[in-house]
C-alpha cells in the first residue's frame, strides 16, 4: 500500500511519486489551447485541463475561440472533420514536404536533414517507442466521473494518463548511431501570422512535454494546420451532416385536433417512428441503430445551439475578441475597488485543487453570481457539453468555498479552476445594471431549452433522454409525451408524468425527518433495534427544503442488511405508505454485501451499487381518511406524493455510503479523484480499494471487533482520516 500526499500521483510503471506538473513548466507565452474530448476519458479530460492550467496556459472551452487543438489524433483527415464539427471557419495551408516530423520523444539521431529526417531511422525510432507505449498502457485503469449523478464508470482501454508520466523517465529508444540527441526548442516562437491559424496538435506533445520538463517544439506534433477565415466569410468546407432542423412552433401549421407543436403530419410520424423503434429493440442490429440515433440527435443539438451566447466562454460573439482573450489583463476591467482586498485563504495560496480539501458553507456571500454560473452549467448539461458542465462545476465550487464578498476579477483569477472566463462573466455581472449576465438572459427566452428543462425535470428522465423526447420524438410538452407516446415510456417515467406538478414541491425538514422516523419504524420492526438511520443529501447538507428523500439503514451484524431493503418495502407498503415502487435491487446483497470489485464488467458502477429502492411516498394522516364523499366513494388523500431512495449498506463501509450521499455532487467526485491521484485508491459508497491489487482497504476499523465504530457518524470521520483529510462538516460540503 502506498500513501501518497497531495499533489504528487503515481506512476505505475516505476512506483515512484512524481509531481503532477514539473516545477518551471510554462505555458504563458502560448496561444489559447482547446482540448479536444474526443478518444479521451472523460476522467483524463480533467487531469488534462489541471496541467495546462497549472502551466499557465490560455484554456478555452469554445474551439472557434482556440490557436491551438490539442486531440488524440495522428490523422490529418479525423482533425479537419473535428474542426468542421466544431463550426471553424478556415481554409487548409498546404502541407510542408515533411508532414509528419518525430515527437521530440523519439529523436535520437541528429538527421541530414533538420527539417525532414530520413523515413529510415523512423522507422527504427518509430519502432522503439512502441514498446515504450506499450508498456506504460499497462498502467492503472481510467475511471470516468459522470456530473450529477453518484455514479462511477471504469474504463479499461485508452492511454496511460498524463499523471502517470515521470518527469524523470528518461525517453527510450535504441541507439544506431553516436550523433549527439536533436535538439528541441523549449519554447513555441509564435509567428506574426499565427492569430489567423489554428493548428490540430496531437496530445503526445503535452506527455512529453511533462516528462522532458519543458515545452516540446509543436511543429514537431503537427497533425493539421489551417488558415482561420473572418466569421461572415462562406465555408469553405462544407459542414457536417446534422439532423432537419426542428421547426419552431411559430413555423409549424397544427390541425385543430393534436396540440399546437405538433406539425400537420406529426401525428403520423411520431406513431410510426413510435413502432419502429419498438420493433427495433429485438432486431441484432438494433444497437447501431440507436448508436445512430444518439449521434443524429447530437448532431441535431449542435445545430440548434450553434453560435448562441451561452454556447461561447463568454456572451460575446466568439470570432470578436480571440485575440483579445490572450491578452486581457485584469487592468483592462478598469474596476474601482474600495479597501484593500482580503488575505486569500491557505487553501487558495496553496492551490487545492480537490474541493474535499476546503470547507464549502451553504451560504456564501458570492451567492448571486454564483447562481447565475449556475444556470449557465445546467445549459451545457442540457446540451450534452460534459466539458463545459465539468469546467463550471469546477469553478462553482471554488467561488462557493470563498468566504469573502468577491471585489475584483483578481480575486477570481487567484481561485483554483477560475480563469480568464469567470472574470468576464464576473465583472459583466457586477456592472450590469440588474446583476445578470447576458447569456443567463438568453437562456431563459431561448424556446428549446424551455422545453428542455421541462422534459428533464420528468422523474426518470435525464438529459439524453430529453435530447431524445425534444430532437427525435419532436414532442413539446407534456401532453406530446401522454399522447403520442405513453406506452413507449418506462414506468418511473410514467410516474414521473403522472405526479409531475407535485414532485416540483419541496419538501419540509419536518416532513423529511417524518418519513425518515417511519422507514426506520419499520426497519426495526422487521429487523431489531439495532438499526441505524441517516437522512442524507441536502437535508443533512442544511437545506431547509428538499427535492426528494435519500436515506440510509444499516445494522452491526452483517447478515442483517442482505435482502433488508425488500422487507422494509414490504411492510411500508401494507400500511399503504409506499403507492409505487419502481425499482428494487439487490445488487450489494447478490455481491456477498463485499466492496464493489476494483475491475468489473458492470457499465456505470459507483455511487449506486448497494442495495436501494425508489418508491414513491405519500403521508397518510390526512383529515378526511376513512370518510366518503356524497357519492360513497372514500375521500382522495389530498397529501402529495414524495420521491424516497431507500439506501441499504453494510456495516463494514457504512461510513463511505454516508460520506457519499451527503456531501455534494463536485465534493463526492473529488473525493474519489482524490483517493485516485493522492493514495492509489478507488473509492466508491461501497467502500475503498487499491487500484492494482484491487485489495479492500479497512478504513472504518471493521476487521477487530473491538474498534468497530458505535454509530455511522464515527465511521464516516474514519473514511476521512483513512484518506488523509480534515473531516468536513455536512453542511460544509456544499459545493452543488
Amino acid at each position: 500500500m502506498h500513501h501518497h500526499t497531495a499533489g504528487t500521483s503515481l506512476n505505475k510503471k516505476d512506483g515512484l511519486l512524481i509531481p503532477a506538473t514539473p516545477p518551471g513548466f510554462d505555458l504563458t507565452t502560448f496561444p489559447s489551447i482547446y482540448v479536444l474530448h474526443a478518444h479521451i476519458p472523460v476522467a483524463e479530460l480533467h487531469d488534462i485541463e489541471q496541467h495546462l492550467l497549472k502551466a499557465g496556459a490560455q484554456l478555452t472551452y469554445d474551439i472557434r475561440e482556440a490557436s491551438i487543438v490539442l486531440g488524440d489524433i495522428s490523422k490529418p483527415r479525423r482533425a479537419k472533420f473535428e474542426l468542421q464539427a466544431g463550426k471553424v471557419r478556415f481554409k487548409q495551408i498546404e502541407s510542408p514536404r515533411c508532414s509528419k516530423p518525430i515527437p521530440a520523444s523519439q529523436a535520437v539521431l541528429k538527421p541530414e536533414d533538420p527539417d525532414c529526417p530520413p523515413m529510415k531511422r523512423r522507422k527504427l525510432q518509430q519502432t522503439a517507442t512502441q514498446s515504450t507505449t506499450d508498456e506504460s498502457n499497462a498502467s492503472e485503469q481510467q475511471d470516468s466521473s459522470t456530473i450529477g449523478s453518484e455514479t462511477e464508470s471504469e474504463n479499461d482501454a485508452g492511454a496511460a494518463p498524463l499523471s502517470q508520466l515521470s518527469v524523470s523517465e528518461a525517453p527510450t529508444s535504441p541507439t544506431v548511431d553516436s550523433s549527439p540527441p536533436l535538439e528541441v526548442p523549449g519554447s513555441l516562437q509564435i509567428r506574426d501570422n499565427s492569430a489567423n491559424l489554428i493548428k490540430v496538435i496531437n496530445l503526445q506533445w503535452l506527455k512529453d512535454s511533462i516528462r522532458l520538463r519543458k515545452p516540446q517544439d509543436l511543429q514537431a506534433y503537427l497533425v493539421y494546420e489551417a488558415e482561420l477565415l473572418p466569421s461572415d466569410a462562406e465555408s469553405p468546407v462544407p459542414d457536417p451532416p446534422t439532423a432537419a432542423p426542428v421547426k419552431s412552433k411559430s413555423e409549424a401549421k397544427p390541425k385543430t385536433a393534436v396540440p399546437p407543436c405538433v406539425q400537420r403530419n406529426a401525428t403520423k410520424e411520431i406513431l410510426e417512428r413510435s413502432k419502429a423503434d419498438a420493433g427495433s429493440r429485438s432486431k441484432p442490429g438494433a444497437y447501431f441503430s440507436r448508436a445512430s440515433k444518439r449521434d443524429r440527435i447530437s448532431d441535431a443539438a449542435r445545430h440548434d445551439f450553434s453560435n448562441r451566447s451561452f454556447t461561447s466562454t463568454t456572451s460575446q460573439d466568439p470570432s470578436s475578441h480571440r485575440r483579445h482573450l490572450l491578452h486581457q489583463t485584469t487592468s483592462e476591467y478598469e474596476e474601482d475597488v474600495s479597501g484593500p482586498l482580503p488575505p486569500m485563504p491557505d487553501w487558495v495560496l496553496q492551490n487545492r485543487l480537490y474541493s474535499c480539501q476546503r470547507a464549502t458553507p451553504l451560504n456564501n456571500p458570492n451567492d448571486a453570481f454564483i447562481a447565475q454560473l449556475k444556470e449557465i452549467k445546467f445549459a451545457r448539461l442540457l446540451m450534452n457539453d460534459e466539458i463545459g458542465v465539468r469546467a463550471y462545476s469546477t469553478s462553482i465550487a471554488s467561488l462557493a468555498a470563498y468566504p469573502y464578498k468577491v471585489q475584483s476579477t483578481s480575486e477570481i483569477l487567484a481561485l483554483p479552476g477560475c480563469n480568464q472566463k469567470i472574470a468576464r462573466l464576473f465583472y459583466e455581472w457586477r456592472t450590469s445594471p440588474d446583476h445578470r449576465i447576458q447569456a443567463v438572459r438568453d437562456i431563459e427566452n431561448d424556446a428549446a431549452l424551455k422545453v428542455l428543462r421541462l422534459f428533464y425535470e420528468i422523474w426518470g428522465v435525464g438529459a439524453t433522454t430529453a435530447r431524445e423526447f425534444y430532437y427525435d420524438k419532436k414532442w413539446r410538452d407534456l401532453d406530446d409525451i401522454v399522447e403520442f407516446g405513453w406506452s413507449s415510456l418506462s414506468r418511473v417515467q410514467q410516474i414521473g408524468v403522472k405526479y409531475y406538478d407535485e414532485f416540483q414541491l419541496k419538501i419540509p425538514r419536518t416532513e423529511v425527518e417524518a418519513i425518515a422516523d417511519i422507514v426506520k419504524h419499520h426497519a426495526q420492526k422487521v429487523v431489531d433495534e439495532r438499526i441505524q438511520c441517516v437522512v442524507v443529501g441536502g437535508y443533512r447538507r442544511g437545506k431547509a427544503e428538499s427535492g426528494d428523500v435519500d436515506l440510509i439503514l444499516s445494522h452491526p451484524e452483517q447478515s442483517a442488511t442482505a435482502g433488508l431493503v425488500d422487507k422494509v418495502v414490504r411492510s411500508l407498503e401494507e400500511e399503504s405508505w409506499i403507492t409505487h415502487t419502481l425499482t428494487l435491487n439487490l445488487t450489494n446483497t447478490k455481491r456477498g454485501q463485499e466492496t464493489l470489485p476494483y475491475i468489473t464488467n458492470t457499465k456505470g458502477a459507483g455511487f449506486d451499487t448497494l442495495d436501494k429502492a425508489l418508491v414513491v411516498w405519500q403521508d397518510q394522516a390526512h383529515c378526511g381518511k376513512g370518510s366518503t364523499d356524497v357519492k360513497g366513494k372514500q375521500k382522495k388523500n389530498p397529501n402529495p406524493h414524495r420521491r424516497v431512495d431507500i439506501i441499504i449498506s453494510p456495516w463494514r463501509t457504512v461510513g463511505c455510503a454516508v460520506a457519499g450521499w451527503t456531501s455534494g455532487t463536485t465534493f463526492q467526485r473529488d473525493l474519489r479523484r482524490y483517493a485516485k491521484k493522492v493514495k492509489g485508491w478507488k473509492f466508491d459508497s461501497s467502500g475503498v480499494r487499491e487500484r492494482g491489487s484491487g485489495k479492500w482497504i479497512d478504513l472504518e476499523g471493521w476487521a477487530d471487533p473491538k474498534t468497530r465504530c458505535t454509530d455511522a457518524y464515527e465511521a464516516e470521520r474514519r473514511v476521512f482520516e483513512g484518506l488523509g483529510l480534515e473531516y468536513r462538516e455536512p453542511w460544509d460540503r456544499c459545493t452543488g
